[in-house]
């Protein structure tokens, strides 16, 4: 279980790195433990996308995934899962309702 939790959280921080890479400066793994913090979600810094990170050897997606993001997220965010498997590269699901309020944004900005 401990290893479980310290690729969890090596995860988060590669999630985070990879923010920071992209331009989100203020991005970081939030606390986790003891409800020790008012965030929710597992990496912050990208505005509108409350995310959860889920890092496994083998399994594939799990829809309790998304249901987990959808109960967390706060303020509106979009309920993000960023996951991947050993030896894959990461992926990212959200629902197709949700994927349409990202597309239309990006759609209009080409329409400019």
């Amino acid at each position: 279980m401990v290893n479980s939790k310290q690729k969890g959280a090596r995860f988060e921080r590669t999630l985070a790195k990879i923010f920071r890479d992209e331009g989100y400066d203020g991005a970081r793994r939030t606390q986790q433990y003891c409800g020790a913090t008012e965030e929710s979600s597992d990496v912050v810094g990208l505005p509108y996308i409350h995310v959860e990170a889920k890092h496994y050897k083998k399994q594939a997606f799990s829809y309790d995934w998304i249901d987990q993001a959808k109960r967390d997220a706060k303020d509106d965010k979009i309920p993000v899962v960023f996951h991947k498997t050993d030896n894959h590269e990461i992926l990212v699901t959200m629902t197709l309702e949700d994927w349409f309020k990202l597309y239309r944004e990006f759609e209009a900005g080409f329409s400019l």
